[in-house]
């Protein structure tokens, strides 16, 4: 406060200096005085830009109204939310979609900081008007919830038994069991028995057994032969019915299994040892494809390693040449003659006549960068059992190394784990055994073998499918209101995609922009679509009309009033156009009245 009155008492006293004891004009300038003195005033103020004081009720509150699907559900209070929201001040929707062509909620997650972060940053009061099923509830900051008041409709308790989750192999090799894990959940007093009913396509039935509910819900296996589906893909429907269920948009979910006549990964292993055993036991909990093994036996022929029963060549060699990753450990001869995979794992172990040399060889992580990089993250390398054997090889400038290993730890480090993507076929080279030791050391050694042969897995699968084209979707199956996520299959950079979906009653042709990781998203209304890419690239995807905004949910908020400011809200008087126009008066008025005296 001391220093806006100094500067008003040297305006004023400037002015009076000018025209009192400069100019001499005595009581005449006194006029002429407060003019200057006034102007010089406020262009003081300006400079210092104080701020003003002023009610906050003078301002119309900001309203933050869910605009989420659980503001629709059976037992919501919407449009009385609404209602009271259009009362109460100016109305911004968050959780749903602004961009989408619907005009009702379009956005199925209530995500509330990005909304309420812009609400307070423009200095007008806030009210957050919603059910309290809010998804980031546990995210917003104490401060910045506490400066705006939260008024909830919470929705009544209605009796639901709802499909929560499933879990399931999105392929899997015709003739495999397809394990489908359903959780259900029960709600506000719901029927104890429900009836559950597996769809194929929406028309066909397979399953229909009844399930015993716990107070909360309860889990449910169900199993179903792939030969009663049949090869291709199988947009599959799970839902449950129950007497007294009020909501029955959350009664069924959706997936899309892919049964295909040949598995995606393929063991061969001749002759079978503990690492080839170990591999396939762990591909199989890995892999994101069907594994199959198959191990021969000198003259016994081929057998599968599942459950060691007899098979036919003809049917080993079938499968190695439909793969998508062939493994190989050993030397399985010409069966393997026309295959051309994705990705091709060798894993010599002497067979084929090459050196090996016997000892004590410990891992050592290779220096330069290599896609199994973060398979070693976390891991004590140097505290895992040593391998048993490795075979010398020399690594081309193309290739990189993933792992060495050293001779009692000493010596020359030799390559172990070498790859080359090359020709649209990437290959992997494991030239070492008893790697079967690290999974059988509790911790860390069982936790690395699992992360390196994932990660294997992973890269030689990352190779361009002719199936999948140039992207591919991240999820088949998303609910309603979330997004398809396509992901560039090739190596950056990408380029702009024409997709084509073609669903039930409409075809929609859209140009996919993907950003620097390779991503993008589309929007789809609920039903099934079969996409075409550009240049290649085909399948399905579906929205399902089930989403978590119409489950049950406990508030994540509760009521409140403002604690912010007080009521009290500042502005600059730099704000106020007043000002400005009030110093151009006096300083116009200052200067006729010179004029008029016969000054300059």
């Amino acid at each position: 406060m001391f220093v806006p009155l100094l500067a008003t008492l040297v305006a004023f006293g400037v002015g009076g200096l000018a025209y009192l004891y400069f100019e001499g004009l005595g009581r005449q300038g006194r006029l002429l005085a407060s003019l200057r003195g006034t102007a010089g005033a406020l262009l003081a103020l300006l400079l210092l830009d104080l701020t003003c004081a002023r009610p906050e009720a003078a301002r119309r509150p900001l309203v933050l109204l869910d605009g989420s699907l659980s503001m629709r559900a059976v037992g919501a209070r919407g449009e009385e939310a609404e209602d009271s929201a259009m009362r109460w001040g100016e109305v911004r929707y968050f959780g749903r979609d602004p961009t989408g062509p619907d005009s009702a909620p379009g956005f199925a997650s209530s995500v509330l900081l990005p909304a309420l972060l812009a609400a307070t940053a423009m200095d007008r009061p806030v009210v957050i008007v919603t059910d309290g099923a809010v998804a980031d509830a546990r995210d917003l900051p104490p401060d910045l919830l506490a400066r705006a008041s939260v008024r909830l409709f919470p929705r009544a308790a209605v009796p639901d038994v709802a499909v929560l989750r499933l879990e399931a192999p999105e392929r899997l090799t015709l003739g495999d069991t397809l394990r489908i894990e359903v959780e259900l959940g029960r709600f506000g007093g719901a029927a104890s028995t429900a009836t559950l009913e597996v769809l194929v396509a929406g028309k066909r039935r397979l399953l229909l057994p009844d399930v015993e509910l716990g107070p909360g819900g309860g889990r449910v296996t169900l199993l179903l032969p792939s030969r009663t589906l049949g090869a291709g893909d199988h947009l599959l429907i799970v839902q449950v019915k129950a007497a007294r269920d009020a909501e029955p948009r959350d009664d069924a979910r959706q997936l899309l299994v892919r049964v295909s006549p040949l598995p995606g990964v393929v063991l061969l292993a001749a002759p079978p040892d503990w690492d080839a055993r170990q591999l396939h036991a762990t591909l199989r909990d890995v892999a994101a494809l069907p594994v199959k093994g198959y191990v021969r036996y000198g003259a016994a022929g081929w057998r599968s390693m599942e459950d060691m029963r007899p098979v036919p060549v003809e049917q080993v060699a079938r499968a190695a040449r439909g793969a998508d990753l062939l493994v190989l450990k050993g030397d399985p001869g010409d069966i393997v003659r026309g295959a051309r995979p994705r990705g091709i794992w060798r894993w010599p172990s002497g067979e084929g006549g090459e050196t090996q040399l016997d000892g004590d060889w410990y891992a050592v992580p290779a220096a330069g960068a290599s896609p199994l990089a973060g398979a070693w993250s976390g891991v004590a390398v140097d505290s895992l059992p040593p391998l048993a054997r490795v075979t010398p090889i020399e690594p081309d400038a193309r290739a990189w190394v993933g792992l060495s290993a050293q001779l009692g730890r000493r010596g020359v480090e030799r390559p172990i784990i070498v790859g080359r993507d090359s020709t649209g076929i990437r290959t992997l080279l494991t030239a070492a055994d008893g790697f079967w030791r690290w999974a059988f050391r509790p911790g860390g050694g069982e936790e690395a073998y699992r992360q390196v042969i994932a990660a294997s897995a992973n890269w030689l699968l990352g190779a361009g499918d002719t199936l999948t084209g140039a992207a591919r979707p991240l999820r088949h199956v998303v609910p309603l209101g979330r997004p398809i996520v396509f992901a560039w299959g090739a190596p950056l950079p990408t380029h702009p995609l024409i997709a084509t979906f073609a669903g039930d009653s409409a075809t929609r042709v859209d140009t996919l922009l993907f950003d620097g990781e390779g991503r993008t998203n589309v929007r789809l209304r609920p039903g099934r679509y079969a996409y075409q890419l550009q240049g290649g690239g085909r399948g399905i995807v579906a929205v399902e009309p089930w989403s978590d905004e119409f489950v049950p949910q406990a508030p994540g908020l509760r009521s409140q009033a403002s604690a912010g400011m007080a009521g009290i809200s500042r502005s600059t008087l730099r704000d106020r156009t007043w000002v400005y126009l009030l110093v151009v008066l006096l300083l116009c008025g200052e200067w006729w009245l010179r004029r008029r005296m016969g000054l300059r």
